[in-house]
């Protein structure tokens, strides 16, 4: 297992625009580096908020060693705590959605409001101070219909991504929708592979032929600072979108952990659809038309995201070991829409369910390559690989920034 020393002294010894090492990628110390600096300390992708939409509502999730419950409280807030009991430390939910009027711990029955106050403690002796007893909070926060949560003591500003998602996300309305699939499959691979995989469309003529109907592989489309502005497809889609009220223009973090874009989809298809036409016959929100392209977002460490007029689909990724990880994509539909008479689920999510099996495979298929003692680092294309360029810079500086020893204080 790689020490702190040792990662970091890969991390300074990498070569620019190469892929990492082979420990990197497979060492247990490393994944416990990554947990510990990144996933432990930035804000994670948890939930659409409509997935929990009624009081009592509450959702799970597994982030390394800590299990994490969601819930929305009488007043209509979503709330986040660690899904441990105060008494002798039991899951509170074990399901990973359900409704409850009270989180009740199935071992001694200790019960907690909604809002992680302990209300009730069965033959505790005097002197027991219940107010010292509620649930541990974490750090949560809805952005635009999206819920992160962040485990560290002090979060990272996210202002200004909450106020450019409210902008952006407005007319999808993903407040007034709903869960019409969801989806997991863990990937026996590293969890930045599987975002890598994600950051390029290198791969896609070759691997993805249903999402290749509708989206474009050419890289100069989705380029990390955006297109070309010699590219007349893109600007007259921004320009129309813009004046029916869509927020267009790319727009990204200065180091680039997160980013919004609409892109407009290949032959003015309408979704991703193996006919390339609307999968539902009721828009999201305030739409305008059909053929509005997919906005996309993502958000390092775990996340990305297609927006598109008539349905949403959400990912989230979590490292599951050095060479697992847990992909969980959620469909999400007008709240108002019927499954059999305004979609059909098949249709509506046929194009992801083949592509996330095809990245599985990718995926799986690279961490084997790089398991062998005869992988070396190898150079990523500057033209078709930019954003794993860039989301490989993010996180080596991110790591590089948090393993490095910190002066010591002088002594007064």
């Amino acid at each position: 297992m790689l020490s702190q020393q040792d990662m970091l002294a890969r991390l300074n010894a990498r070569r620019p625009n190469y892929s990492l090492d082979h420990d990197l990628y497979c060492d247990p110390g490393v994944l416990q580096h990554d947990l510990d600096n990144i996933f432990y300390k930035e804000w994670l992708f948890a939930i659409p908020a409509c997935e929990i939409p009624k009081t009592g509502n509450f959702a799970t999730l597994q982030v390394g060693a800590y299990p994490l419950v969601i819930t929305r409280g009488a007043d209509g807030m979503i709330r986040a705590f660690h899904n441990v009991c105060r008494h002798r430390g039991q899951r509170l939910c074990a399901k990973p959605t359900g409704s409850t009027p009270k989180l009740v711990c199935p071992y001694h029955q200790w019960t907690y409001d909604l809002d992680g106050k302990l209300l009730y403690a069965r033959d505790m002796q005097e002197g027991f101070d219940p107010s010292q007893h509620g649930l541990k909070k974490v750090h949560c926060v809805d952005l635009g219909g999206m819920v992160f949560i962040c485990l560290a003591e002090v979060p990272p500003p996210i202002a200004d991504l909450a106020k450019v998602m409210s902008n952006y996300l407005a007319p999808s309305g993903l407040k007034k929708a709903k869960v019409a699939h969801s989806s997991t499959i863990v990937e026996n691979g590293n969890w930045k592979l599987v975002i890598e995989n994600n950051r390029e469309c290198y791969h896609c003529g070759g691997s993805h032929p249903s999402l290749c109907r509708t989206y474009s592989d050419n890289p100069r489309m989705t380029a990390m600072e955006g297109p070309d502005s010699a590219s007349p497809d893109i600007l007259e889609h921004w320009k129309r979108c813009e004046a029916a009220g869509l927020p267009s223009r790319f727009i990204n973090h200065p180091k680039m952990q997160w980013r919004l874009a609409r892109i407009p989809l290949l032959n003015n298809a309408e979704s991703y659809t193996m006919n390339t036409k609307a999968a539902v016959s009721k828009r999201m929100g305030d739409m305008p038309f059909n053929d509005a392209g997919s906005l996309l977002f993502f958000h390092y460490p775990n996340t990305w995201n297609h927006f598109l007029a008539d349905h949403a689909i959400v990912f989230r990724v979590l490292p599951l070991s050095p060479t697992e990880t847990e992909v969980t994509t959620k469909w999400l539909v007008p709240e108002d829409a019927v499954e059999g008479v305004d979609y059909d689920l098949q249709n509506l999510t046929e194009v992801w369910y083949n592509t996330n099996d095809e990245d599985r495979q990718v995926v799986e298929e690279n961490q084997k390559g790089i398991l062998s003692p005869a992988y070396e680092p190898g150079p990523y294309s500057t033209i078709q690989e930019e954003g794993v360029i860039q989301f490989v810079d993010w996180y080596c500086e991110t790591m590089q920034d948090r393993l490095a020893p910190r002066p010591a204080m002088a002594a007064e």
